[in-house]
């Protein structure tokens, strides 16, 4: 974003009307997206509670102008004297281990909320992009905005896998997790807040197209006949042509276009090969694929994250660009969110979050048979480097016990969030 483009207010004009960007991460603020309409005084206070002494706001999108500047408080002894701003508190200063792990649990909770909303929004405008074009649009740019500004706004961010207390199988969502995914990438790759934003609109619809594929062959779970297959491919083309009708930008239909090419050629709609394709497109597929792998229509031929990534790159590595592909292992770990595993201790347990920057040492949820039951044990394995993953499983092959209290998911979402369990 051009600097020059920003318009930035004291948070003592803020008013009903105006449009505003909350420069922080998810976890940091109670609102769904961290930029929208200011619509009530309850909105406006919550904010100053937050702690941010200016914000920025977009007056092209706001329906007045912020209120004038406070008057300074005048000190009966003559110099002016600003009015006093609460400081931010800042719970990381050097906290114990016991506080990072109630933090982890609290950004588990709240990424859960937050995905549950931003998966109703991707379904809302997804449903009514062809009725309510205009809205629909404004939804996603505003989400994908949200998104963007988590994701490249903040220097240390984690990966969660949700837990499925709330966000239960009906509310999977396979282009809200192709999104995070590749807002993930992005963060990996230094990219631009514009090129992240297309990338996100195009994963948001990437499968726009499928709307006017039957669900008789979208819910199918036997292979597809030659056919049924041709006409399910048609998706990509179909939602290119959706994404020109709805005003979408050049390079979004472009991506939509091209998220089924692959690297060797073998990829649809145009068989297209890796240097015809751009490294937005390649990103796309490679996410797409992953997801699809882990989240297939027919459960029971789920891969395991750990698996899913296994196999593409032993098996399907010519289909994709493999620095890209080995930047996502990167990202994801070699035990991603999700991923049911056995440490050194014994103990079994699942991946819940995953620090970029330390993808080998993840927050694992155990189960300890000599715990009370009903709490869950939070480990940080950067905390204690005598404990290691010895093996990634299979749900299935988790004793009865674990299974039990660990309820590994059947399906599995994503999110993306600040990490405040950062190690100092």
């Amino acid at each position: 974003m051009n600097p020059q483009q920003n318009h930035f207010i004291d948070v003592n004009q803020l008013r009903v009307g105006l449009y505003v960007h909350l420069d922080l991460g998810w976890m940091d603020h109670p609102f769904t997206f961290s930029n929208f309409k200011l619509k009530d005084e309850e909105q406006i206070a919550t904010i100053k509670k937050v702690g941010l002494k200016r914000l920025r706001y977009d007056p092209n999108r706001s329906d007045c102008d912020p209120l004038p500047m406070p008057e300074p408080i005048i000190s009966p002894r003559g110099p002016l004297v600003e009015p006093p701003v609460e400081p931010v508190p800042h719970h990381q200063q050097h906290p114990d281990q016991g506080l990072r792990l109630q933090e982890l649990q609290h950004a588990l909770d709240e990424s859960e909320k937050k995905f549950l909303a931003a998966a109703n929004v991707a379904k809302q405008v997804t449903r009514n992009i062809l009725t309510q074009t205009q809205t629909s649009m404004q939804q996603a740019n505003a989400l994908i905005d949200g998104m963007v500004n988590s994701v490249l706004g903040e220097s240390d961010i984690a990966i969660y896998a949700m837990s499925g207390n709330r966000s239960g199988d009906e509310h999977f969502n396979h282009s809200l997790n192709v999104t995070t995914l590749a807002l993930m990438m992005s963060k990996s790759m230094d990219m631009s807040e514009e090129h992240a934003r297309t990338l996100g609109l195009a994963a948001l619809f990437h499968d726009i197209g499928k709307i006017e594929i039957p669900n008789r062959l979208l819910m199918k779970t036997e292979p597809l006949t030659k056919a049924e297959q041709s006409f399910m491919e048609q998706h990509s083309e179909i939602g290119a042509r959706i994404a020109k009708q709805c005003g979408m930008s050049e390079q979004v239909i472009e991506l939509i276009l091209h998220h089924h090419e692959y690297a060797d050629g073998s990829g649809y709609p145009k068989r297209l090969k890796m240097n015809d394709t751009s490294l937005l497109a390649r990103l796309l597929a490679i996410v797409n694929v992953y997801d699809n792998l882990c989240n297939p229509a027919l459960t029971t031929k789920a891969l395991t994250p750990y698996e899913a990534l296994a196999y593409m790159f032993a098996h399907q590595r010519s289909k994709f660009d493999e620095s890209l592909l080995k930047r996502l292992i990167k990202c994801l770990g070699v035990y991603p969110p999700g991923s049911v595993v056995q440490l050194s201790t014994g103990l079994h347990g699942i991946v819940v979050s995953v620090n970029m920057d330390k993808p080998l040492r993840p927050f694992v949820m155990v189960h300890d048979p000599a715990s009370p039951s009903e709490e869950s044990q939070l480990i940080d394995l950067r905390d204690d480097p005598s404990i290691n993953i010895s093996l990634c499983l299979k749900p299935s092959q988790l004793p009865e016990e674990a299974m039990q209290f660990l309820k590994p998911r059947k399906r599995l979402s994503y999110f993306i969030s600040k990490d405040n369990q950062t190690a100092e």
